[in-house]
């Protein structure tokens, strides 16, 4: 089994200043320092276990890694200013949204992507991320593949198969069964049916209405038309309604709602991939504290089952296609900048996602499924190698030994459903104004008061197209 690497290396702390000096190196003419690989997995020990892959990578090849701790803003801001002076870093991690809109300002160098690509081979990737890095030309039509997709998370539903068991409902396939099943609970047994984000106006809000939203099979806009009050979506926020009428204890934040479950008072949770090293009392900080969880610690990873994948009602889609499984999540991708050292930075991309791989995922395995499942020979090669991987901040077991090898192929079937709004379409800016600045949240207040949800959905869709106007 892998486990996750924490070399005993102190790693010191950059501030945001030092970093930004320091992240960028010399123009590709010149360079003749390390290769500057920017990374936003930040935290001390996250950039230990990097910085150890980047010593593989370095045996193996002989060229040296700077590994730079960067914030996605900072990354934002370094990369342009880089970008006006020729000093680039030469890889950098980053996600799909800032990847394009890095693309769209011409700051990317896509062939030698292109080239890693094909080295590696593109149907090995998943099909959503590479499209969620793909910028189309509004001119031309041309699509480019701006990054190479590397590894992400996703939302997920935890739920207690032995409550719902008691309760007498199925597990459920939809957000309408979803909905059907959370109400029951409630009804049959007076605790929460399901605990998700559901506080208006706030993070936690946007993040719960997309997540079900597009599961329930509803579009935020389509080819630059705000869609978000058609009757799909009026259907789903008033399925949306339904699922946070099934609290006992109020609304919810992310926090909140974890510590629900946690506790045994929801017999559901949506939450993201993050959850498993928890519910299996992996992560001190974050114990389970359910009554029966005092004389079994992993009484939660025993009673969970979990579903990855919420299957579109029949009937959404364009002419005779059925719409495709959407789940909400993000990834990240490998981005080479204009001027890098293109080279180096292609060397070590195809090392960390071949034979370094593992060790990359292995940096925070339940944050970080491979968005690249296998090789041509071996298709779920990679996928596999994360299920043996250690998970959690002990480190002491691995997901497949946790939760079946089930759990773990089911895992990649959720990774290829995860889309945003959006992505990969010239309506990924704006979908990404109204998540940022929490537009559809603000509107949740008179759902719970009892507006007709399609009289909300169409107020949502005035303020997204207001927002849409002022870009």
């Amino acid at each position: 089994m892998h486990r996750r690497i924490r070399p005993s290396v102190a790693v010191v702390a950059l501030t945001a200043t030092a970093a930004l000096l320091a992240a960028c190196g010399a123009p590709a003419e010149e360079q003749s320092g390390p290769l500057t690989f920017w990374t936003p997995q930040s935290t001390p020990e996250r950039v230990a276990a990097q910085e150890a892959v980047a010593a593989q990578f370095t045996e193996e090849t002989g060229i040296e890694v700077d590994v730079v701790p960067l914030a996605a803003a900072d990354q934002d801001q370094a990369l342009v200013t880089g970008a006006a002076s020729g000093e680039v870093p030469d890889v950098i991690l980053a996600g799909a949204s800032q990847i394009t809109s890095w693309q769209s300002q011409g700051l990317l160098d896509t062939d030698v992507v292109q080239e890693a690509l094909d080295t590696l081979d593109p149907a090995t990737f998943n099909e959503n991320a590479l499209g969620a890095v793909t910028v189309q030309d509004a001119d031309t039509g041309e699509s480019t593949v701006a990054a190479v997709p590397s590894d992400g998370w996703m939302h997920l539903i935890a739920y207690r198969a032995d409550l719902l068991q008691e309760a007498g409902v199925e597990v459920p396939t939809t957000v309408a069964e979803l909905a059907e099943a959370a109400t029951a609970v409630r009804s049959e047994l007076d605790i929460t049916g399901i605990a998700l984000g559901t506080q208006s106006g706030t993070a936690s809000g946007t993040e719960g209405i997309e997540s079900v939203f597009q599961s329930a099979g509803c579009r935020l806009v389509s080819d630059g038309e705000v869609a978000i009050d058609s009757p799909e979506c009026a259907e789903a926020a008033g399925l949306f309604k339904e699922l946070r009428d099934s609290s006992v204890a109020g609304d919810y934040d992310v926090e909140s709602a974890r510590a629900a479950y946690l506790a045994g008072d929801a017999a559901m949770l949506l939450f993201s991939t993050h959850i498993l090293d928890e519910l299996a009392n992996l992560d001190e900080a974050v114990p389970p504290s359910c009554q029966e969880c005092g004389d079994d610690p992993e009484f939660l990873a025993k009673n969970s089952g979990f579903i990855t994948v919420l299957e579109p009602p029949s009937g959404t889609g364009s002419g005779t296609t059925e719409a495709a499984p959407a789940q909400f999540g993000a990834t990240l991708a490998y981005a080479v900048p204009a001027r890098a050292n293109a080279d180096e930075a292609r060397q070590y991309i195809e090392y960390v996602l071949g034979e370094g791989y593992a060790d990359t995922l292995a940096v925070a395995t339940e944050g970080r499924l491979p968005l690249r499942t296998g090789t041509p020979e071996n298709p779920t090669e990679y996928l596999d190698a994360w299920g043996g991987l250690g998970f959690g901040p002990k480190v002491e077991s691995s997901v497949a030994e946790v939760y079946g090898d089930e759990l773990v192929t089911a895992m990649g079937e959720g990774m290829s459903a995860v889309s945003r709004w959006g992505q990969g379409t010239p309506d990924a800016t704006l979908a990404g104004l109204v998540a940022t600045q929490g537009t559809l949240a603000q509107q949740l207040d008179p759902l719970y008061r009892g507006t007709d949800p399609a009289e909300v959905t169409r107020q949502m869709a005035a303020e997204v197209t207001a927002l849409q106007q002022d870009q």
